[in-house]
């Protein structure tokens, strides 16, 4: 079956199809060792980096990472995703964590994987054919625009202790923060931005992340010498282990199980878990889910297209949803398929799920091994990352693309969504892009349907002169759907042309679709034709309208309404009636 994927549902699929089913040799578990470590060393500053954008500690980032890491691959449905936080949802994870803490960032993650897992057992997978390339551009530009908003303040230094909730309100807030810019912090994150800028120019193997944030801390550390230090994930942030012992930076240890409700709320206490608190978590959640949805099959879709592969859409989803709900117990937010860090994994090599296991473990060791050294990281080379994530997530090439080159309708999906993501809510915007673009969609076809007057044709010839001299007759052809949207101004037209016509023939062969509105148009339409004395005969149904008239019992009216199978009986039928009456009228005259 063509369409399987997107429809199967089986835990570890893409493992069992690609490990398996298919032999999984020495020579592809070379292949898969060495994407994993490429796109390991890929994820840990970005990570950090992304946990940072959300709002809590960058452990937690590397937590996300090596856990849903870990068991997305092994449960998912996509052979070369590679699963962790990722820059789509900072713009919902940044709010929760300011008014919730870290415990309502994992509470509303876990239950975003319940989401997940139930839209994997409802078979939605498939759903991802429903949204418009404009709606998805319009948002994914949307939040590339609030993410680049957020990494000004780290990138310059500025002097800003918290944003606004508002996009526009941070924008005022960073610009009456700009004279306090810090020369040196800018220069560590312009140089940052610069490697990683011109580095695949070098063509060298070692990814450019890596490159352009050890240039970051070689600045940074340069600079500290002269008596001008720059921020760090060791100066910004502190740790407690479970002995008591305080430091900086990063913990070098695994993550422990905790239960999420009990982790702390924003200002380090307990959260009040409340009626309203579980009302305000569960739309985010769902926004997560949403958001985690779209872009984990997107991904997958992509990775299709590179490799030539099948994913499994619904296994996907479950695999996303098992991940969520098992990385909040050990301290991870949401994670979801990266993009960027799978079309990595894919161009490295690796052959099946392996290499984005290994991925896991290669950032798990990175925090027991180089935790100190992580610690000296500066955080306007981590916003210049993610600056660099933003615009390539923003696929401004596309963007302007559609702008120049698609419909005005496309162009207006596009322009809703972004404006609605930056200045409102995904959700919102996805919700409000996808009804505007059907809206549209509907529009268009709408004004596909169209009448014709065909009595004059070739093929309607030879039927009986009395009628056509009479000018009894009308025969029109209905090309296109009959549904809500077209139905009420075909009939209305048609009912202005019948106007003095005795009989009324309805071609139908070019109609696929009768919904509830045609079928209510046609009817008032018949009704409409027999207060005239109109007779209407409907020729050449399709299986789905003439299913429609069956199931709403419409049956043939003598002197009113009849049903011919084809025109061509229907015309056999009009010359038999115009002969009978011809041959009376002649009779009665002699």
């Amino acid at each position: 079956m063509p369409r399987s994927h997107l429809f199967s549902l089986r835990i570890a699929n893409a493992l069992r199809e690609s490990c398996i089913k298919e032999p999984y040799t020495p020579r592809r578990l070379i292949k898969d060792l060495g994407a994993g470590v490429t796109v390991g060393i890929i994820a840990i500053p970005l990570a950090m980096a992304l946990a940072i954008a959300s709002g809590v500690a960058p452990q937690h980032g590397l937590y996300t990472a090596m856990i849903a890491g870990f068991v997305i691959a092994l449960t998912g449905g996509s052979r070369y995703s590679v699963s962790g936080p990722t820059a789509a949802f900072v713009v919902i994870l940044f709010p929760v964590a300011q008014q919730f803490g870290l415990g309502g960032l994992l509470v509303a993650t876990l239950m975003a994987g319940l989401m997940l897992v139930g839209f994997a057992v409802g078979r939605l997978g498939r759903l991802i054919e429903y949204v418009p390339e404009p709606v998805t551009l319009g948002f994914t530009a949307g939040i590339a625009i609030v993410i680049a908003t957020l990494q000004v303040k780290d990138f310059f230094g500025l002097p800003l202790t918290e944003y606004p909730e508002t996009w526009l309100g941070k924008i005022a807030a960073l610009v009456l923060a700009l004279p306090g810019v810090d020369w040196a912090t800018t220069l560590v994150g312009a140089a940052t931005l610069a490697v990683l800028l011109y580095w695949p120019l070098l063509r060298l193997p070692l990814p450019g992340h890596l490159a352009a944030v050890l240039v970051g801390v070689l600045v940074s550390l340069l600079l500290a010498q002269a008596g001008h230090p720059v921020e760090t994930i060791g100066s910004r942030f502190s740790f407690t282990l479970p002995d008591g012992t305080l430091g900086q930076g990063i913990p070098p240890i695994l993550p422990e199980f905790v239960w999420p409700w009990r982790q702390p709320g924003p200002d380090g206490q307990a959260i009040d878990w409340s009626l309203a608190t579980w009302q305000s978590l569960l739309s985010a959640a769902f926004s997560i889910a949403v958001l985690g949805a779209i872009e984990s099959l997107l991904c997958a879709v992509v990775l299709d297209g590179m490799t030539g592969k099948r994913h499994s859409a619904n296994s996907e989803l479950l695999g996303q949803g098992i991940g969520n709900l098992v990385v909040p117990f050990f301290g991870g937010i949401t994670a979801t398929a990266a993009i960027a860090r799978s079309a990595a994994n894919v161009r490295a090599g690796a052959e099946s799920p392996v290499a984005a296991m290994i991925h896991a473990l290669v950032v798990m060791a990175a925090l027991l091994a180089l935790a100190g050294v992580l610690s000296y990281l500066p955080m306007a080379s981590l916003a210049a990352l993610l600056l660099m994530v933003a615009w390539n997530m923003s696929e401004a090439h596309k963007v302007v693309a559609i702008v120049r080159k698609a419909p005005l309708g496309d162009v207006l999906v596009l322009g809703v969504c972004l404006s609605l993501t930056v200045l409102f809510d995904m959700v919102i915007a996805i919700t409000a892009g996808i009804v505007l673009a059907a809206l549209l969609f509907m529009r268009e076809i709408s004004q596909m349907t169209k009448v014709s007057d065909i009595t004059a044709g070739k093929r309607l010839g030879l039927i009986g002169s009395a009628l056509v001299q009479l000018e009894e007759l009308v025969v029109f052809k209905i090309n296109g759907p009959l549904f809500f949207a077209a139905a009420e101004r075909i009939f209305a037209e048609l009912f202005v042309q019948v106007e003095n016509k005795k009989v009324v023939v309805l071609y139908m062969d070019a109609v696929p679709i009768l919904d509830a509105g045609g079928l209510s148009a046609l009817t008032k339409f018949i009704d409409a034709c027999g207060k005239r004395g109109i007779k209407l005969i409907i020729t050449d149904l399709q299986f789905q309208p003439l299913r429609t008239l069956a199931k709403a019992r419409m049956e043939p009216v003598r002197d009113r309404l009849l049903f011919a199978p084809t025109l061509d009986e229907a015309i056999w039928f009009m010359q038999s009636e115009a002969a009978l009456r011809y041959g009376v009228q002649r009779a009665s005259v002699s």
